[in-house]
């Protein structure tokens, strides 16, 4: 089929190019983790490229603006919070370049493309005090270079001049960098970068997004795994990513004087009131405690590349994964920035209303439920069904070795049950489950662990033993500003309901060693309730070294800041995730609701 001529893009055709291009990209997952060796043959290049473009085709999808300029921000600003490793961090430099030249833009025709795509290059360039050629810098570079060169004004000629002058960099790669002469390969970042360029003609030209080409054949081993991992002569094991957040943020020059001596593959982002890091270093911890004093931190994760490096030498011919893979449902109250940042997978309970079913947290976002629940709209809620747990567990095990699920209490719902029954279909991977015990934050707590235990490359049957430790150390407080949730779902009958209104009586709830809710104590007024929850939380806590909090509440922003400032007061600087209620806990408990979890790692 001959493409049209395109001579602009607005808001709505750049949107569903960036979102073609962002499918395209995420096709190639398993080829690019398989030709990874560079800067470290980790075998997660595919994996952290296919996470970073999903966070921006997600917020491409909810986006609904008219500009191409506006679509580009959108855009650039989902790269940073969902940035994971050099690749993912390098495209979203990019995308701030990108959007930076387009900034005022309604339309963009070749001209303003061309000068996109050389303030996009120039950008990441700009941004890394190393640049190394044989990387897709290059690939960024000469498609810029190419874009310049061009004397059409249509832009599916235009796109086919620079996609082929992309696959000419790429195929020259390995002439830049001897790693990947060394593996017969090219490299994986650059790769990348060409099947999202590669996306955006198959959109252009009325194809579908196809699969990547049939991979290459190597024997017995992965490029990946037959590379060896370069300890000696200064490597470093740890892939430290950390997203900050704050008023008063530091310039990126500032941090990388700070960090650059800490290790190597430093890039460091800074838009707005966000703040992204990315190293590799044998010091995470020191890398944490400068980060913790610029900012608030959002989201980290330290891996092990040296356990992920053996995972894809133990692993069969056609795969490149990490050694464990965490599954959660959406009760888990995990905020999206964590979730990204250690690739765990969420399986949404659900709502419905009026017969309609929707999945949380895919057919229906925390704001858009709150604008329900404000407007008296209570939906009835229901676990997943097998079928769900099982797309997870064949998605997850795409990713790693063994799965740990990690779900919310059996004694609150059927969740555990499903999960359960779809683990008993999946054969090839190995499935542990762990109940929480708990629901909202507590659950996400301890599902936020066994990432970060799988991260540092403990065994799955050791991470399930650890979590189940600190489970029975743990636990949740949550409480209530009105009856009215209880009153009608029948747990309090209307006569006592009424009394504890006129009364200023304020609950506060927990839950048992078995999992399910139990009152814990109760106040009267609603002064009183953060002074005792604290002083339940010191008797919890004891004398514990290790501990860490989760916030959430139900439409009540300002009570939660005021908890966590409460909590940093009196324990001083520790990981404290905050953020709204799961609706499946929030339809139960209402408006003004929240809770306070606390995870004792000692």
């Amino acid at each position: 089929m001959t493409a049209m001529k395109i001579r602009y893009l607005d808001g709505e055709r750049l949107r569903r190019a960036l979102l073609a291009a962002c499918e395209h990209a995420r096709e190639s997952k398993a080829e690019l983790n398989r030709i990874n060796v560079f800067p470290v043959p980790d075998g997660d290049t595919g994996t952290n490229l296919a996470l970073t473009v999903s966070s921006v085709a997600d917020e491409l999808r909810r986006n609904q603006d008219h500009d191409a300029g506006s679509v580009a921000r959108a855009a650039a600003s989902a790269g940073i919070m969902g940035a994971r490793g050099n690749c993912g961090m390098i495209l979203s430099h990019w995308l701030i370049g990108f959007s930076e030249a387009l900034r005022e833009r309604s339309r963009v025709n070749v001209d303003d493309l061309k000068r996109a795509l050389r303030h996009a290059a120039d950008h990441i360039y700009g941004a890394l005090e190393k640049p190394v050629e044989g990387t897709m810098l290059t690939v960024m570079r000469e498609t810029a270079e190419e874009a310049e060169r061009s004397t059409t004004s249509d832009l599916t000629v235009f796109h086919t001049q620079i996609l082929a002058r992309a696959r000419d960099a790429l195929a020259r790669t390995p002439d830049l960098l001897p790693t990947l002469r060394k593996a017969g390969v090219v490299d994986a970042g650059a790769k990348g970068f060409v099947h999202w360029l590669e996306g955006v003609g198959a959109l252009i030209h009325g194809d579908p997004v196809a699969a990547s080409e049939a991979p290459v054949e190597f024997g017995d081993a992965e490029p990946v795994a037959s590379a060896e991992f370069p300890r000696e002569g200064g490597g470093f094991r740890y892939c430290t990513e950390v997203l900050v957040r704050g008023d008063t943020l530091p310039a990126e020059p500032v941090v990388r004087s700070v960090l650059r001596d800490m290790g190597d593959s430093l890039i460091v982002i800074r838009s707005a009131d966000l703040l992204k890091v990315h190293v590799h270093t044998d010091d995470p911890d020191g890398v944490l405690t400068y980060l913790r004093g610029v900012g608030r931190l959002e989201s980290h994760k330290a891996e092990d590349m040296v356990a992920q490096h053996q995972a894809v030498g133990r692993g069969r011919v056609g795969t490149a994964r990490r050694p464990v893979t965490v599954i959660t449902d959406s009760a888990c109250d995990l905020p999206e920035a964590v979730v990204r940042a250690h690739g765990i997978h969420v399986v949404p309970l659900s709502l419905i209303y009026d017969e309609r079913v929707l999945r949380d947290g895919i057919d229906i976002d925390p704001a858009t439920f709150i604008e329900r629940l404000r407007r008296g709209e209570h939906p009835t809620t229901s676990q997943p069904p097998p079928s769900a747990f099982f797309d997870a567990y064949e998605r997850a095990s795409k990713d790693g070795e063994a799965l740990v699920t990690v779900l919310i209490s059996g004694a609150l719902s059927g969740t555990f049950a499903s999960a359960q029954t779809a683990a008993k279909q999946v054969e090839g991977v190995p499935i542990h489950l762990v109940d929480s015990r708990a629901g909202s934050m507590g659950q996400g707590l301890l599902a936020l662990k066994a990432a970060e235990l799988g991260e540092l490359g403990m065994p799955p049957e050791e991470i399930v033993r650890e979590v189940e430790r600190i489970r029975d150390r743990s636990g949740i407080f949550f409480t209530l500003d009105t009856f009215d949730r209880l009153i009608a779902s029948g747990r309090v009958s209307r006569g006592r309901g009424w009394l504890a209104r006129v009364l200023g009586i304020k609950p506060i709830l927990g839950t048992d060693q078995a999992g399910a809710i139990r009152p814990e104590a109760k106040v009267r007024g609603a002064e009183r309730l953060l002074p005792r929850v604290l002083a339940m939380l010191d008797q919890r806590i004891g004398d514990a070294n290790e501990f860490r909090f989760g916030v959430v509440h139900v439409d009540a922003d300002a009570a939660a800041e005021e908890v966590r400032g409460a909590l940093l007061e009196r324990y001083g600087p520790r990981d404290i995730l905050l953020g709204p209620a799961t609706p499946v806990l929030a339809t139960h408990i209402g408006r003004g609701a929240w809770g306070v979890a606390y995870m004792v790692e000692d």
